[in-house]
């Protein structure tokens, strides 16, 4: 059952920062149609995590209906983003019977800002059940919303040398054709984002993908490349 007594503590703390002038900038920014407050992402995690140590759940069953309840039920883009930040409480932390949960927020969210605040969460995942995980996030590569192809190329965003190769190869390669940007773009950043651990691999899976890379995931990939 859910935390309502967390919920509505989020949610006063959420109107109690709203900012109107700040708001519509923001709404235009995301290009959404839900409204927003004008809460800065900061101070969001801030209202939920002052929330959470005050009215903590008490089981990750808990964790997971308030996080539903609040994503489904959610008025301002801020409760979203509240949502996300919940999933973050160390109940939750590498359980992969949030996976559900992280889909139906990308599958739902179906925008840049919500599918990659679920991004470190699918990472963790990977890092404690690599084999199982690994199966979703090839499969994930080739599903036919380009959202959760983006998550599964962003997955291992921050692992460093954690990362496992061979799937970022094995999740890029499905979507190097997909002339969607956010595909694109996330291909650029994840291979960007591994340079700054194995520079030689991400130049040779650039030279060896030539021309099928597209400009815009080759220019982000080699950015920072000596």
């Amino acid at each position: 059952m859910a935390n309502l007594e967390l919920m509505s503590a989020i949610r006063s703390g959420l109107r109690a920062a709203a900012d109107p002038a700040r708001a519509a900038g923001a709404q235009a920014y995301l290009k959404s149609e839900m409204p927003s407050l004008g809460v800065r992402v900061p101070e969001v995690r801030r209202i939920v995590k002052d929330a959470a140590k005050r009215l903590p759940p008490g089981s990750l069953p808990d964790v997971q209906s308030t996080v539903l309840e609040l994503w489904r039920g959610a008025s301002w883009r801020e409760e979203r983003y509240a949502a996300i930040d919940l999933t973050g409480l160390k109940l939750a932390a590498g359980e992969m019977s949030m996976l559900p949960l992280y889909e139906e927020i990308i599958r739902s969210g179906a925008w840049w800002d919500l599918v990659d605040g679920v991004s470190h969460r699918l990472c963790e995942l990977l890092q404690s059940h690599r084999e199982d995980m690994s199966n979703v996030l090839r499969r994930w590569s080739t599903d036919a919303d380009f959202w959760i192809r983006r998550a599964a190329i962003t997955a291992q965003l921050g692992a460093k040398s954690a990362t496992d190769p061979d799937l970022l190869a094995a999740v890029i390669e499905p979507n190097l054709a997909d002339r969607e940007f956010f595909v694109r773009k996330a291909i650029g950043w994840a291979l960007r984002d591994y340079s700054a651990t194995d520079q030689d691999w991400v130049r040779n899976f650039a030279a060896r993908h030539g021309e099928a890379l597209s400009p815009l995931a080759r220019r982000e990939a080699l950015r920072k490349l000596r």
